[in-house]
């Protein structure tokens, strides 16, 4: 029995009000709304920004949308999270955070982040040679810092002390003890004076997917007999004071806030010991790991984190402290490298989803004469008597059936179209038996099995490989749901599949406050009206790390951002075309040019041998030469949806 449905029991079904951290909702025509500041007098409506975007600028599925205002928000609230911890605690020095630029490298990204931590002297973190180069020539403020991690060869190391000729606080962390002696050496033949940094590997060890990225046994770090070897050398060149920086990094989206408070208090000792041993430390870097809660369940599970903002700032700023006036050495300036805490919420991937695949809706009627199969008439009979009272009954009796159906099958003794038959009444029938049990307290594992066998298949626009990596590779979750409808009851239950052509291209886990989900609540598609689905909190790697499984390249993008003067409060700024199959086939040494000569030459040659018209064949090389310019995904006009 379907309970009542509403605004509310969409919004709670879905978890929206705690994954979404007051930048989304469920607006009252059931679509979803989009609040980039939390203030729910600036919404807006995300059905009339895909309006836009299609209409006004050509934009087709799938497309990201990234919300500046946002992006903007996350880095005001996490600098003024670790003021309000500083001011709490009367600590007595700032915070610097840094942006690592390797958790969304794009322009618009970066550019947005900087200019949004203005105020705050956020700096930049590098971890490549590339990274480097665009971090120096977007970084203006000379008080903010520019981090550099990862590996690094002698061009690399030259451009950072490039950046502290021009007066920039750029701080060479080092990862192996033998980075250090390249980075002196450099130094002095450039003639400048390096701000250096050591990277501790920490005993505490992370949590979450990433949890090998720290501990003993982590790739990057010094161990603590290299700490003393480092500072040793330093002071053998007279560049004791040139050790600026301890840092230490316990993995990405690290769920629970115990892991980070143990190592920032091993870190803060190691800090302090330094300091004590004649070095003018002034900044302590506690790396990354500031965790998204992409399920809402606030748990320690992969997914989601078991603190909030206010209490990892807090828990950063008291335990630093505490270990340094134990330790009777001054507070450091602390710095941390939240990059999936800042980018993740900004941006949305909306996909279409155009067939889907229901087992119990085949395309034929079933009816059984009197030469038709034994095993026909008792699943037919069986459906015919199926009431609440015999529901196991039935359903046991209808998989006999079908079992011996396929036995008789494999024997050739059944026709196919027998078979088609039975194995569709027997669809109706499991549909039917878990409808019954729908509402009941205790639902059987074999029912619930059912359910999960019985699940649609959404056959959505989009490559898993190229904009859903991370579920792909790690398994982790997103928050996905329909961007409209909201005001009407899912009546079906589905898991989505792409349109490469690897059975991996999927996504078949969903979030869930108490477990993982195996299927997601869906409406029924409506042939010929789109039916549109977000992936949310999407900012964090996803643009970057995709891969081009099937030649499938990067989507189409929209840049928003509100703005009073509009009636709708808001307007596209800007919008970045996907790439088109001549960008992916270039990317794999396919020649645009070369490809156009190739079939020419065969277009030639079937005029030449009359298999073609002159005028059919410059319309067919028309059309390839267009298709070269053309998106890399499917196009529906103006919509291709049904069930397949």
């Amino acid at each position: 029995m379907q309970a009542p449905w509403d605004i509310p029991a969409a919004i709670s079904l879905y978890n929206i009000d705690r994954w979404g951290l007051g930048y989304f909702t469920i607006n009252p025509k059931g679509r979803i709304e989009v609040r980039p500041t939390q203030d729910a007098k600036t919404p807006i409506d995300i059905m009339e920004v895909i309006e836009e975007a299609r209409k006004e600028y050509g934009l087709g599925f799938p497309m990201v949308l990234r919300f500046q205002d946002l992006l903007r928000h996350r880095v005001e609230t996490i600098n003024q999270a670790f003021a309000a911890a500083i001011e709490e605690f009367g600590y007595k020095a700032p915070y610097r955070g840094v942006f690592p630029i390797k958790v969304n490298q794009l322009r618009e990204v970066v550019e947005e982040i900087v200019d949004a931590g203005r105020p705050f002297h956020v700096g930049l973190e590098a971890g490549s040679k590339p990274e480097l180069l665009a971090a120096l020539a977007i970084h203006r403020d000379l008080e903010s810092l520019i981090i550099c991690n990862g590996y690094k060869d002698v061009l690399f190391i030259q451009n950072a002390l490039l950046g502290c000729k021009l007066g920039k606080r750029v701080i060479l962390v080092v990862e192996k003890l033998e980075e250090l002696f390249q980075i002196l050496a450099v130094s002095k033949e450039v003639g400048v004076e390096p701000q250096i940094g050591l990277r501790v590997r920490l005993s505490a060890k992370g949590s979450g997917k990433w949890a090998q990225s720290g501990g003993e046994n982590a790739k990057f770090g010094l161990s603590t007999a290299e700490l003393v070897a480092a500072s040793e050398a330093l002071k053998k060149e007279g560049l004791a004071h040139a050790l600026k920086l301890v840092h230490f990094h316990v993995g990405s989206q690290v769920p629970d806030i115990t892991t980070l408070k143990r190592a920032v208090r091993e870190a803060a000792r190691f800090y302090a010991k330094l300091n004590q041993m004649g070095h003018e430390l002034g900044y302590l870097d506690v790396g990354g790991g500031l965790g998204v809660d992409y399920d809402g369940s606030r748990t320690a599970f992969d997914s989601s984190t078991n603190y909030s903002l206010r209490e990892y700032a807090r828990d950063i700023v008291y335990n630093i402290m505490d270990v340094c006036d134990g330790e009777g050495v001054a507070h450091p300036t602390i710095v941390s490298e939240s990059g999936r805490a800042i980018v993740a919420h900004h941006s949305i991937l909306v996909v279409e989803a155009f067939g889907s695949i229901e087992k119990e809706s085949a395309p034929i009627h079933v009816t059984a004469g009197l030469e038709d199969d034994k095993l026909l008439h008792e699943i037919l009979d069986t459906q015919r008597t199926l009431n609440r009272q015999n529901r196991m009954e039935a359903l046991h009796d209808a998989q006999s059936d079908k079992e011996q159906a396929q036995q008789k099958f494999d024997l050739g003794l059944m026709d196919l179209e027998t078979k088609a038959k039975i194995e569709t009444v027997f669809w109706q029938v499991a549909r039917s038996v878990v409808e019954y049990c729908s509402g009941m307290k205790y639902v059987p594992d074999e029912l619930k099995e059912l359910e999960v066998t019985l699940s649609d298949q959404y056959v959505c626009n989009f490559s898993v490989f190229q904009s859903l990596l991370d579920h792909w590779a790690l398994g982790q979750l997103f928050p996905v749901m329909p961007l409209h409808h909201l005001d009407r009851y899912p009546d079906r239950q589905g898991t989505l599949v792409d349109i490469t052509c690897d059975s991996d291209g999927k996504v078949s886990k969903f979030i869930d406050l108490q477990d993982v989900k195996d299927t997601l609540p869906l409406h029924r598609l409506t042939p010929g009206e789109p039916y549109l689905l977000g992936f949310f909190l999407m900012g964090a790697y996803q643009d970057i790390m995709g891969d081009l499984h099937n030649l499938f390249g990067r989507v189409n993008e929209a840049h928003v951002f509100l703005d009073d003067d509009e009636e709708c409060g808001w307007y596209i700024e800007e919008t970045i075309g996907g790439s088109t199959i001549s960008d992916v086939l270039r990317m794999t040494q396919w020649n645009e040019g070369d490809l156009a000569k190739a079939v020419k030459s065969q277009v030639d040659e079937a005029i030449k041998s009359d298999r073609l018209k002159p005028s059919d064949a410059m319309k067919l090389l028309a059309s390839y030469e267009k298709a070269l310019q053309g998106y890399t995904y499917l196009h529906f006009a103006p919509s291709g949806n049904g069930k397949a």
